[in-house]
């Protein structure tokens, strides 16, 4: 993978993390969605 590739890839990671974060506002609504996304998949594992 070409260095250009490399930094674009790197930027979007970022980006994308600090998006997700900024969403939830702090790092207990973080917990919080965590949580709440773990309960849908374990009920959809149960149906």
């Amino acid at each position: 993978m070409s260095d250009i590739l490399k930094k674009l890839f790197a930027v979007a990671l970022i980006s994308g993390m600090g998006l997700g974060l900024a969403a939830c506002e702090t790092a207990e609504g973080f917990g919080k969605d965590m949580e709440n996304a773990g309960e849908a998949i374990q009920d959809e594992a149960d149906e």
